[in-house]
């Protein structure tokens, strides 16, 4: 069996390696393994601003809720910031739409456990075993048990407190000029350094 996953989760070429399908089937096993036997599961789901981003998300939202799992869409912030938000959220697990460095035709999908940790390589085979297998056995819920979005619109602005919360002292005094680019802090790196008194 190849890997599915590399180092940092599943990459690839966006809508020709990493299609909306793998996608949609990354959401409902990854749900079910990383949520299994737990009481109506919660998902946090994160991007960066990648074109295929919004795609894919949407794809993987609606394989996570197949399975009856709940899912909480935090959009555009950094990696860093779905590990602090699962574990803030109490969420059972969190995934992260990005292929950090990688040129904008590429896209990733990679997941965290409940403890904002990445996971290990036999949960992985174990997702991916279960993707190979054809999804079979998944539970399929119907009306109530289908699972729901809910739009947590605070999210940016906990993580933003947390980041700033981990630097002693203050940037007062100094005149700031960023480069954000497309890069997936670029919303929460003006408003943190702000808090911290630059002038940005």
């Amino acid at each position: 069996m190849t890997r599915m996953f590399g180092t940092d989760g599943v990459r690839g070429i966006a809508n020709e390696d990493l299609t909306p399908d793998l996608a949609y089937q990354l959401g409902k096993a990854g749900a079910y393994v990383l949520t299994e036997g737990t009481h109506k599961p919660t998902i946090l789901v994160g991007k960066d601003t990648r074109i295929s981003g919004d795609m894919l998300e949407a794809a993987m939202v609606a394989g996570i809720l197949s399975v009856g799992a709940n899912v909480i869409p935090v959009g555009v912030v950094p990696t860093p910031a779905i590990a602090y938000l699962t574990r803030k959220y109490k969420a059972d697990a969190g995934v992260m739409i990005s292929a950090s460095h990688n040129p904008v035709e590429f896209n990733g999908i990679k997941f965290f456990d409940q403890k904002g940790l990445k996971l290990n390589d036999q949960i992985e085979d174990k997702i991916q075993q279960i993707i190979e297998g054809g999804l079979k056995d998944l539970p399929a819920p119907t009306g109530a048990g289908i699972g729901k979005i809910f739009h947590e619109t605070a999210a940016e602005e906990d993580y933003v407190e947390f980041a700033v919360g981990t630097v002693k002292g203050d940037l007062r005094g100094l005149k700031v000029a960023m480069d954000c680019a497309n890069g997936a802090a670029s919303k929460v790196a003006v408003s943190a350094m702000r808090k911290l008194g630059a002038e940005v």
